[in-house]
């Protein structure tokens, strides 16, 4: 038994991954399938929410066919990590930044509504921050897995069903939908910071009129250009390493090395990439010798894939605009993704 104090209980990760599937759904849908009091789920959130342990945001969605999704190494010089790290976050494009200790400095996903803002916005940033020595940049040509897709192992089949049925299917986005109209700005901000705030907390942050904040939460509730997802910290969830791929892979291959993947581990991100490899991934391990034998296993199932590069994150000072501890849980600090009105 692990009494690791910084570790979730069965109860806590239970309802986490309830909202991993659901995370907007009503406290009394979570209640009557976990078959516990509303009331008590709703407290247990709280104190998720304000230990840093687990909490909801929602972001645009940044598949390659919406708007721009690039991944960027950079480079800093040697004692001025911390430095480059808060710069680096404050940059609202800048979706998140991952610490590592080889070849580059820190890996940034970075969003934006159209490419050319990487050249006028994002790009002059970077190159205005002292002591960033250089950086690299691909492109996300298809996202595969993103850590929304990602659950834990904390429910049974029968209530992962039931979830699934009372969320109901995601809004289809639409075939090219472009950057959300500038109405949505205001609510976006708020579904940033609380992915479960209400039309009433939607009206109160915005100053909109209660019907008008009703109906435009719903419109964009209903458009598919956000994506909903219970984050979590890896460390209270058991899972303290953090390990990236990078990898040549025939095309064609590429959808079904993701649904192979999908299947060997906590698969946060998978995707693929313009650049010197072409397809990517991203899981959280339990420990270092985990990483060893998932290697072992793809290089089994998917003998295709060459693997060129393994990257041990030792710290993501930022994830989905939210500032983070060496633990992963959430700080205070939030800074909105991108600029959307």
């Amino acid at each position: 038994m692990n009494n690791d104090p910084r570790l979730l209980d069965e109860g806590d990760l239970q309802l986490v991954h309830a909202l991993q599937i659901g995370p907007r759904l009503p406290w009394t849908a979570l209640g009557e399938i976990l078959d516990q009091h509303p009331t008590s789920l709703a407290a247990r959130w709280r104190r998720l929410e304000r230990s840093g342990s687990a909490w909801i945001t929602a972001h645009p969605l940044g598949h390659p066919d919406q708007m721009a999704l690039s991944f960027h190494d950079v480079r800093c010089q040697p004692g001025h990590r911390q430095q480059v790290a808060e710069a680096i976050g404050r940059i609202p494009e800048v979706f998140s930044v991952e610490e590592c200790h080889r070849d580059r400095d820190f890996m940034l996903t970075v969003i934006s509504p159209e490419p050319t803002q990487l050249t006028e916005i994002v790009y002059p940033q970077l190159e205005g921050i002292p002591h960033l020595s250089g950086y690299e940049s691909t492109f996300c040509t298809r996202l595969h897995r993103t850590a929304a897709n990602w659950e834990l192992d904390a429910l049974s089949p029968t209530q992962r069903r039931a979830l699934r049925a009372a969320a109901g299917p995601p809004p289809a986005p639409e075939a090219h939908p472009g950057p959300p109209p500038p109405s949505f700005g205001p609510i976006l901000r708020v579904l940033g910071r609380d992915g479960r705030a209400s039309a009433a907390q939607v009206a109160e942050a915005t100053g909109l009129h209660p019907a008008t904040a009703r109906r435009r939460l719903q419109r964009v509730l209903d458009s598919g250009t956000l994506s909903f997802r219970c984050d979590v910290s890896h460390r209270a969830t058991g899972y303290p390493v953090m390990c990236q791929w990078f990898a040549r892979l025939p095309a064609a291959d590429h959808d079904a090395a993701a649904a192979e993947l999908a299947g060997l581990g906590a698969l946060r991100l998978c995707a693929s990439t313009t650049g010197r490899s072409n397809f990517m991934f991203m899981m959280w391990h339990r420990s270092p010798t985990d990483i060893m034998a998932l290697e072992r296993r793809v290089s089994e199932r998917l003998p295709r894939l060459e693997i060129r590069e393994t990257v041990i994150i030792s710290n993501i000072p930022k994830r989905a605009g939210w500032h983070l501890d060496t633990d992963g849980r959430r700080q205070e600090d939030f800074v909105e993704v991108g600029h959307w009105d």
